[in-house]
């Protein structure tokens, strides 16, 4: 995990090799002109595995406290997944890409999330929010048809937001006690795609495809260090499976 102070610098940097590799690249292979093509899709991020928080025992408040670990699904469910980005099509057919993703995901209350005392315990995280930059290779099949399938991979950056997380249980007379649980990462990134590109015009497109994606962990905040539960929030990783419709405009 990367310190979020170097966000923009790593964004330049990948970038700039990605402008430099298609220029050289169009160059040496005599691509056809207007290679260049922006698109703009929309769907869902259905989550497949990773674990919120992992299970733990200790103490608060004098309280003997047992956590039960939770998957993202369980807090979060499925939520957006926007992305627009673009591509150069350097050979007939493959192109190279780079991609801004957004990710949104509300949170729902964990009901249980163990136990304190004598009383359940219940918590509230924060909504889940992610926006990254993933750089790949595409490659098309039947390039010269209307109808094209085609595969690609990615790696990149996400930018996770900072996430809360507000503990209560009411037969103990445990109110609201807000934790900083994770703190704002910059996460690695890569996925795989397979979809299909439908040209309905001689610049326009629309494509639908299926991914999956993986997600590195979050930089973990100590504030349950002190009471034995300081390992339940290191193991954030997480796969998902975006479900994505859109549209492209060659240009």
């Amino acid at each position: 995990m990367l310190p979020i102070k170097r966000q923009h610098a790593l964004i330049a940097m990948i970038v700039t090799t990605l402008v430099g590799t298609a220029s050289a690249a169009r160059a040496q292979s005599g691509a056809p002109e207007s290679p260049w093509s922006f698109d703009f899709g929309l769907g869902w991020d259905n989550g497949i595995t990773g674990q919120i928080n992992s299970s733990g025992i200790g103490e608060i408040n004098d309280q003997v406290v047992v956590i039960t670990n939770n998957s993202y699904n369980d807090v979060y469910g499925a939520g957006l997944h926007l992305r627009f980005g673009g591509g150069y099509m350097f050979r007939e057919s493959t192109e190279i890409r780079a991609t801004f993703t957004f990710q949104s995901l509300d949170a729902d209350f964990v009901t249980p999330m163990g136990d304190i005392g004598s009383s359940n315990l219940y918590g509230q995280y924060t909504d889940y929010q992610t926006f990254g930059l993933d750089v790949g290779l595409r490659r098309y099949g039947n390039p010269s048809r209307k109808f094209r399938p085609y595969g690609e991979g990615t790696i990149g950056i996400g930018f996770v937001d900072k996430t809360d997380l507000t503990l209560v249980a009411p037969g103990v007379n445990l109110v609201g006690q807000a934790t900083d649980f994770y703190d704002q990462t910059a996460a690695f990134t890569f996925g795989a795609n397979a979809g299909v590109l439908i040209d309905t015009g001689s610049r326009v497109g629309v494509y639908a495809q299926v991914g999956l994606r993986w997600v590195s962990g979050m930089a973990q905040i100590d504030d349950l260090a002190s009471t034995g539960l300081g390992n339940i929030n290191d193991k954030s990783s997480r796969w998902t499976l975006p479900l994505i419709a859109g549209i492209r405009l060659g240009f």
